[in-house]
């Protein structure tokens, strides 16, 4: 009783002073986030997530092979609404004696993107130690990070895309071709790779390669004429970096079958969904995506007659 006695009496004074002395304004609200960096061990590599930022992107302009009502169910499910702020991000690998970067961002071509460079310096790394860039394709949101006012974002870097996206994008005969906003795809694209082929440093390549040891392309054509995903494996570990081959989670996990305008070859880009979601099921192996909610790291399950996304667990890097 003494005790809770004087626990009274205390309160009692902390009102009596809390009454005499001036109120103290709120805190303000910051309004920001942690920087955008997560890394995960796989095998013997180091994987680090990177955030180029967010976008929303209005899905019922873009989503094909589902009603509008559908759309929203589905979203629904996951406690989200149309439009859906849509996370870009991009991956750094680190093999020991290469660092590899996959995709490089927007570059703030859309409000609220452009944050790579800052995240991968806050990660601990400059942009001079990046050896290779590999390019899943060639859609701005994953190209525009290679320059910097016209200049090469990564000076010391390589840049690898798939032969066949390349002849795609950077043909002058299709530039001249193309309308509206299409013209303005393919003028971006030779626009940010021009350095890079001024300096000898792009060099592309064909079919299902390794391009560093542990380090593999993967064709999956189809989102785009050349669309590469890129398989790291160390240690009996594996990961896939799946670039566009989804662009909703809530949506194309559940049915594969779902497509995007953004696609070049609807038919195509649906049967490598269907064929990496039921590899990477089977096998057990990581997903990395560029439009999954960051670090877009994770697990799949076969689930009904599609999958379940089974995000990364927070661990710190042993």
């Amino acid at each position: 009783m003494r005790g809770f006695k004087g626990f009274a009496c205390a309160g009692a004074l902390a009102m009596v002073i809390g009454c005499t002395l001036p109120a103290q304004a709120g805190a303000p609200m910051v309004r920001t986030q942690a920087p955008g960096y997560y890394r995960i061990m796989i095998g013997e590599f180091e994987v680090t997530a990177l955030l180029d930022g967010t976008a929303n992107l209005p899905l019922k302009e873009f989503m094909n092979d589902i009603t509008p009502a559908n759309l929203d169910q589905a979203l629904a499910r996951d406690f989200l609404k149309d439009p859906v702020e849509m996370s870009v991000n991009a991956f750094l690998i680190n093999t020991g004696p290469r660092l590899v970067l996959v995709d490089t961002g927007d570059a703030a071509d859309m409000e609220g993107t452009g944050h790579l460079q800052e995240n991968l310096k806050a990660a601990g790394y400059d942009p001079a130690q990046v050896d290779e860039i590999y390019i899943t394709h060639m859609h701005g949101d994953h190209i525009s990070g290679l320059t910097i006012k016209g200049e090469r974002a990564f000076p010391n870097a390589v840049v690898r895309a798939s032969r066949q996206d390349a002849d795609y994008w950077l043909s002058s005969e299709k530039l001249a071709a193309a309308q509206g906003d299409a013209r303005q795809s393919f003028q971006h694209a030779q626009e940010v790779f021009a350095p890079y082929i001024e300096a000898g440093k792009f060099n592309p390549f064909d079919g299902d390669i390794e391009l560093v040891p542990g380090v593999r392309a993967v064709a999956t054509h189809g989102h785009t004429p050349g669309h590469t995903c890129y398989l790291i494996e160390s240690r009996g570990q594996r990961m896939l970096f799946v670039g566009d081959l989804l662009h909703v989670a809530s949506v194309q996990f559940a049915n594969p079958a779902i497509t995007i305008k953004f696609d070049t070859d609807n038919a195509a880009a649906r049967q490598q969904r269907q064929r990496i979601f039921r590899e990477a099921a089977a096998d057990g192996e990581w997903l990395a995506a560029a439009h999954i909610s960051f670090p877009g790291i994770g697990h799949i399950r076969a689930e009904g007659r599609g999958y379940a996304f089974v995000p990364a667990h927070y661990g710190i890097p042993h």
